[in-house]
């Protein structure tokens, strides 16, 4: 219970209803929405709240008057630098890249002219070239349109770029409250310097061994479609390495992975593993040719079964690989969960129970169980809050070490696998465009996607987005 003042208007909660009496607006957060024009928000995952089967123009006619709907749908669109805005509102959702999707819902948001947006981590799940769009689309909106913005992520080199003001909160609690500069140059409390100074692990790339997995000209596509989402992909991976697969969306990341798993048939290529060449149907693959190869996906909250605990998640693979039962099962389920450092008292845990990273930590502990060589990890820390995300790093790099087991890191976070590759292959539109060691591939002359790659990574200091932009328009105006 509390209020919050905003503008001429009160915020409080009360029963779950929504009134106004008097420009004071009584809301809970069951029903933000309620309060438009005066407030607005927008969402992590736009194509969980854009209606699939509704076109951009009908969106925006349900937020605001239909007769001055369109003409302020098509302003913001070119103000957010969205393509053919006089017609991008006759596409469908699926139409159009996350990218778009995101600038879209700024849009939507936008539209009702409110005097408050929320930006609830509107660039996590994007690659980073996209993220610099949408962040100078973000920024360039609120400040022509004047309107107010609460921008909550856990990136704090992209808040830095967008933000006045941080809040710093923990456990429900504020940690420390400042102007961006003092936040990001002079942090006062141990947890806001704890954020500053992630990612400082220091990776040491391992010299080339034998090779456990090799993927050897691979051309794929999806079925009913007449263009190939993979064209002659050649990479190889050591025993007891890391191969970081990097990228921007629809690259040809996580399709590598089916394809490399069985779940997508090559139409050209083979893939070797461990000495053997594996069958491109998954049901023709041995019990051996599974065990060896597992997988660890980026939502642990969909890889797991919300109505089973943590040791039956666990066990399973214990009983379907290795047959094992009883006291013997719960004893290994134990010495797994000792070993990504959850140790007694979670066994009988739901995942309802866990926090994100205790999700995740479990979804390691299943792939380990099936004492496997190779562990394909799909964007596994994307959705993590920084520190959090550190801490499952470092563990996946000590079970490396203990285990001897390969990793194929598939991710478009470049901080992630400067923090723990051995080599790295940067993929553009279904191809293999650079590909060698962590210290090769990041060494300079790049070629021009590499060089727009790596220049796209959030830098911890103000200024940073100005000048990347800026630098853009420099090589634009040459070229």
């Amino acid at each position: 219970q509390g209020n919050v003042p905003f503008g001429s208007e009160r915020f409080l909660e009360r029963d779950g209803r929504t009134v106004i009496v008097k420009r004071q607006v009584v809301l809970t957060g069951d029903n933000l929405d309620d309060a438009q024009p005066g407030f607005d928000s927008q969402s992590q995952e736009p194509a969980v709240h854009l209606n699939l089967d509704a076109k951009g123009s009908r969106i925006f006619k349900d937020v605001t008057r239909e007769n001055i709907g369109k003409r302020m749908a098509i302003v913001l669109f070119e103000k957010l630098g969205l393509p053919k805005p006089e017609s991008f509102g006759e596409r469908y959702p699926h139409q159009v890249s996350g990218g778009q999707l995101q600038r879209a819902m700024t849009a939507m948001a936008l539209c009702p002219e409110p005097d408050l947006v929320v930006f609830d981590e509107p660039t996590t799940a994007l690659d980073v070239t996209t993220q610099i769009d949408v962040l100078a689309a973000i920024k360039d909106a609120i400040r022509d349109t004047g309107v107010a913005a609460l921008y909550i992520t856990h990136d704090l080199a992209v808040v830095a770029q967008v933000s006045d003001e941080i809040m710093v909160l923990r456990n429900g609690l504020m940690v420390e409250h400042g102007e961006t500069d003092q936040i990001i140059n002079r942090p006062a409390q141990d947890y806001t310097q704890a954020l500053v100074s992630v990612r400082s692990i220091d990776h040491k790339e391992k010299a080339a061994a034998a090779p456990v997995l090799t993927v050897e000209g691979i051309t794929a596509r999806y079925r009913g479609t007449k263009f190939d989402v993979l064209s002659d992909v050649n990479v190889s991976l050591s025993a007891g390495q890391t191969l970081a697969i990097v990228g921007e969306s629809g690259s040809g990341k996580s399709t590598l992975a089916r394809v490399i798993t069985g779940l997508l048939p090559p139409s050209a290529g083979n893939v070797t593993f461990a000495g053997r060449r594996l069958s491109a149907d998954l049901k023709a693959r041995t019990r051996d040719d599974l065990r060896e190869l597992q997988m660890i996906y980026q939502m642990a909250d969909v890889a797991m079964n919300p109505r089973q605990t943590v040791g039956t998640i666990i066990g399973r693979p214990l009983e379907f690989y290795f047959g094992l039962r009883g006291e013997a099962k719960r004893k290994r389920i134990q010495e797994l969960l000792d070993q990504i450092e959850m140790g007694a008292g979670y066994i009988d845990r739901y995942p309802a129970e866990l926090s994100g990273g205790q999700k995740q930590r479990v979804c390691i502990a299943r792939a380990l169980a099936a004492k496997p060589k190779l562990i394909i990890c799909d964007e596994v820390t994307s959705a993590l809050d920084p520190l959090v995300a550190d801490g499952i790093l470092k563990l996946l790099l000590d079970l490396q070490k203990a285990e001897d087991v390969a990793y194929l890191f598939i991710t478009h976070d470049l901080a992630t696998v400067k923090a723990i590759a051995d080599s790295i292959a940067v993929m553009f539109k279904g191809r293999v465009v650079r590909y060698g060691t962590k210290t090769d591939v990041l060494t300079p002359p790049f070629d021009d996607y590499t060089d727009l790659l790596l220049g796209s990574v959030p830098e911890m200091r103000l200024g940073w987005l100005e000048d990347v932009l800026a630098s853009r328009r420099m090589q634009s105006a040459d070229n």
